[in-house]
């Protein structure tokens, strides 16, 4: 792997004085893809949230492009290039989707258009739906509505917190062809999925947490052939 344009350093956090992640340690080099798999409570959009400056990190180390990023305000980590799509409340319902991607792009007002149109390349859906509030869309719309914003800020690492929930099958194949387009690029990708199977199959590496804990770092290949990590995670049986 090259040098890896986010690290995570032995990283707890959780909500107020309680933690739920302990001890995280992972890597993410541009151009790479590293998908997050486990039950649910393990952590992932926990450990997400932390990264993304949303939550306080009780111990460890967050790092950007070598700059320390932990505990800092979301909005100074995504000056330095990282951008958070979380799996919840993700876009401003009652503003359309222009309004959306121009609030996206707040980082650097001077290349919105630009950056605009490269979204609409990439979800060529949304062009027609420029002026209609984000609440009247689809789920899947909107979440390419959340994807556009993020890309808004021309990232250089981006997270995502289960790109593909709700979504029909033929929209789950969208979003992570999507997810792999954008990657082409050279940006960073760490992703949380439910939907492992697929979300391995476009991964250069996977992180299987659980119980707060990074339990296991591999090629995603190998998490995808492992027996173990096939019946306890992916809900197969090899």
């Amino acid at each position: 792997m090259s040098e890896a344009l986010l690290e995570v350093e032995n990283v707890s956090t959780g909500y107020g004085k309680i933690d739920i992640v302990f001890g995280a340690s992972l890597g993410v080099a541009a151009g790479e893809i590293v998908s997050v798999i486990g039950p649910n409570g393990a952590g992932k959009s926990t450990l997400l949230k932390a990264i993304a400056g949303v939550l306080r990190c009780s111990a460890g180390d967050i790092r950007i492009k070598g700059e320390t990023v932990a505990n800092r305000p979301p909005s100074e980590v995504a000056r330095l290039g990282l951008a958070y799509v979380p799996q919840e409340a993700n876009v401003f319902r009652q503003m359309t989707v222009d309004e959306n991607l121009t609030i996206g792009g707040w980082v650097d007002r001077g290349h919105v258009r630009e950056r605009r149109e490269r979204v609409l390349e990439l979800f060529p859906d949304l062009r027609v739906h420029l002026g209609t509030r984000a609440g009247n869309l689809s789920g899947g719309q909107r979440q390419m509505v959340a994807f556009g914003m993020a890309l808004m800020v021309a990232p250089s690492v981006l997270l995502l917190d289960e790109p593909s929930a709700g979504l029909s099958p033929k929209m789950v194949a969208e979003m992570f062809a999507a997810v792999k387009k954008v990657n082409a690029t050279g940006v960073a990708v760490l992703m949380i999925e439910q939907n492992a199977i697929q979300a391995l199959d476009i991964s250069h590496r996977g992180v299987v947490m659980a119980g707060g804990e990074i339990a296991l770092i591999d090629d995603a290949s190998a998490l995808l052939a492992s027996e173990n990590v096939s019946e306890l995670y992916l809900g197969t049986r090899r």
